[in-house]
């Protein structure tokens, strides 16, 4: 049976009025006042309340307050033991959740219910309808400006073990045989006793945490060729090659290893992959099939963030910069390919910026092309180099259908060709060949005395980006992307996203999907605080004397209390003394 509190509902008597009006000012202006008033009502519920029965079975805990205790459990970093607790007692959750009851049928909830509703979020992916929801609300609470945004990416550790390439094949082989010794006691006998003890006896097992890294290639050999050995035993059976620990091993042996096959004896035979060889989205762990790998950050998942970046002015008016986007991918997926995702998810919610801010890996030719097209400036960095930076195609000038009409050092082409988007221009060779820039020009000798500049208008279009980036304009508008480095490390110091108790794509993505939503809330809570303190010292007479008075006044509090509690050990040690 389904239980939902009617969120339109109002109380005839303030339910918190006993916590007197200093304690409950505290609770209106924190996260929880924020959670109650603009986040409760709006969460999506009437989803969720699609996955139980309305007439059957015992009635569920509060809709509202559990799906908004997943929220508060990731804006908090905890435990599902730790959630357990905060319901039970935690007067903010009360506050924020609107648990006015102490009654166990209110304000207790067990650990069994918290994996169910995750496990139901997770597997229907509410959480995104959780996050936009809250999200496009703060936005019309607080009157967001979304027209200027700003992306970049977060690695995220899930929670597994880093393993080497020997660790991977025998982190693989020993989940085959405990899930066939498990299901196919039959098959597992059949088995040498030699490949048995070495993946699953103890003392066998950790000798391949010690190998020395002489030994490193004969032993990858060897579990290479069990790996093979499992791989072909099992390959025509009934049911075994359906199992996800054998299509594991299949991976790992695509990926590590080359079979080959003798052609005097006919029998195949495995080659060890050089490390070179070993693609970023192989499998890192068994426990962990959709992680990725980054050459720069490691092993594991990155989250897209896009956020607003509203430039005021007017230090009256605190401005709310709100998370917008957020898409979990493995570790190895490029940023390249996250800008038009990120573009079309924000069109899809009518939050689309209408500048954006990103580094040089989102600042492709393509992107930059594609977001133009959605009427989207994108300003990013072009992603490489010119190969010599003495003299480019950059330096030259041009015309506005991208011919060039002078060389670096200003004297014009004696001949240009246009033809299928294609360019070249040609200048004297003699006055090349007099030029001190001659050594580095991108113009090359050529015939008839010549000497020519061939390129495309990709060419032009990057080497238009690069003189713009020289400007003092493209710098101003530039600096407001380092902003988002501060909320990378909000989301990890705040809510522990680089470092999730959970693995797997599906859980990573909830997770790292509800942090941003608690962000959110934290933010929106500091904003209107802030906006709170300006107002008042705007409107009292005399506000800057009477903040200096309170500052010292709060100063000279915190001294006297030091004081006091250094005079208060003296005479506990003189005390102490006294009596012996």
């Amino acid at each position: 049976m389904i239980k939902i509190k009617n969120r339109k509902t109002q109380y005839m008597f303030d339910l918190f009025e006993h916590l007197g009006p200093k304690r409950r000012k505290l609770l209106d202006d924190s996260w929880a006042g924020i959670f109650r008033s603009n986040v409760r009502h709006v969460l999506p519920v009437d989803l969720l309340a699609r996955h139980y029965c309305a007439n059957n079975g015992r009635p569920t805990n509060e809709l509202v307050a559990m799906m908004g205790a997943m929220i508060l459990q990731h804006m908090h970093d905890l435990t599902d033991q730790e959630t357990v607790e905060h319901f039970a007692f935690n007067i903010q959750w009360h506050y924020a959740l609107d648990i006015t009851n102490n009654a166990d049928t209110e304000a207790y909830v067990c650990q069994k219910s918290i994996w169910s509703m995750r496990d139901i979020m997770t597997e229907h992916r509410l959480y995104d309808a959780v996050f936009e929801a809250v999200g496009d609300n703060l936005a019309k609470v607080f009157a967001v400006d979304t027209s200027l945004q700003r992306i970049d990416s977060v690695h995220i550790f899930s929670n597994m073990r880093h393993l080497g390439r020997i660790g991977i094949f025998v982190a693989t082989i020993k989940k085959f045989l405990v899930n066939l010794k498990r299901q196919q006691q039959g098959l597992f006998e059949e088995l040498s006793q030699e490949i048995r003890d070495r993946y699953l006896r103890k003392e066998e097992a950790s000798a391949f945490a010690m190998v020395k890294p002489s030994e490193s290639a004969k032993t990858l050999e060897t579990v290479g060729n069990d790996l093979f050995f499992l791989v072909e035993h099992f390959r025509w059976h009934d049911t075994v090659p359906a199992a996800s620990s054998y299509q594991l091993m299949v991976r790992v042996l695509k990926e590590q290893c080359v079979v080959e096959q003798d052609e005097s004896t006919g029998r195949k035979r495995i080659i060890i992959k050089a490390n070179k060889e070993i693609t970023s989205d192989s499998l890192q762990n068994p426990s962990d099939p959709d992680a990725g790998y980054d050459g720069h950050k490691g092993k594991g998942y990155q989250a897209q963030i896009g956020e607003t970046c509203e430039i005021s002015e007017d230090e009256n008016t605190p401005r709310l910069s709100l998370i917008t986007y957020v898409e979990v991918e493995p570790a190895h997926a490029s940023d390249a390919n996250a800008l038009i995702p990120y573009i079309e998810a924000t069109q899809e919610r009518d939050i689309a910026p209408e500048e954006i801010l990103a580094d040089s890996l989102y600042g492709s030719d393509n992107n930059y092309e594609q977001a133009g097209k959605e009427g989207i400036e994108l300003v990013a960095p072009t992603m490489g180099k010119p190969k010599d930076t003495t003299c480019s195609l950059s330096d030259c000038e041009f015309s506005d259908d991208g011919v060039i009409t002078a060389c670096p050092q200003g004297h014009p082409p004696v001949k240009v060709k246009q033809q299928r988007g294609r360019f070249s221009a040609a200048f004297p060779l003699a006055i090349c060949a007099s030029c001190p820039l001659f050594a580095h020009c991108p113009a090359k000798a050529g015939k008839n005395d010549r000497c020519s500049i061939r390129y495309d208008q990709k060419a032009v279009r990057l080497a238009r980006r690069r003189m713009h980036e020289r400007t003092d304009a493209f710098k101003q508008r530039y600096r407001f992307r380092a902003g988002v480095e501060a909320t990378m490390s909000q989301l990890d110091r705040r809510t522990g996203l680089k470092h999730l108790r959970v693995r797997g794509l599906k859980a990573v993505r909830f997770a790292a999907t509800l942090k941003a939503t608690a962000i959110n809330i934290l933010r929106a809570a500091a904003c209107r605080k802030r906006r709170k303190m300006a107002k008042d010292l705007g409107s009292a007479p005399f506000a800057g004397i009477i903040e200096l008075f309170r500052i010292f006044k709060d100063r000279y509090v915190a001294r006297l209390g030091k004081i006091a509690s250094s005079q208060g050990q003296i005479l506990d040690c003189l005390a102490f003394s006294a009596s012996i």
